[in-house]
């Protein structure tokens, strides 16, 4: 029963992250601004793999800032 929880739970972070990219992807902010967004998506994917929890803090924390319109400055 416990795989069936963590399954549910892969599976609602792999939905999450697929809005932030769809997310991404619409926005209106130069390239080099959507390709820092988009590197950041594949950390906290990678991170996924390895510490769940901590994804989805990130996760979390990554779709609060587009809530809030931060995003990285271009060029760093």
């Amino acid at each position: 029963m416990e795989h069936d929880g963590q399954l549910e739970l892969y599976t609602a972070v792999a939905n999450q992250l697929k809005e932030a990219h769809a997310r991404v992807r619409a926005l209106q902010v130069p390239e080099g601004v959507r390709m820092a967004l988009t590197r950041k998506l594949l950390v906290i994917t990678a991170a996924a793999k390895h510490d769940l929890a901590d994804a989805t803090r990130r996760l979390e924390r990554f779709m609060a800032d587009l809530d809030e319109g931060r995003t990285p400055e271009e060029g760093r």
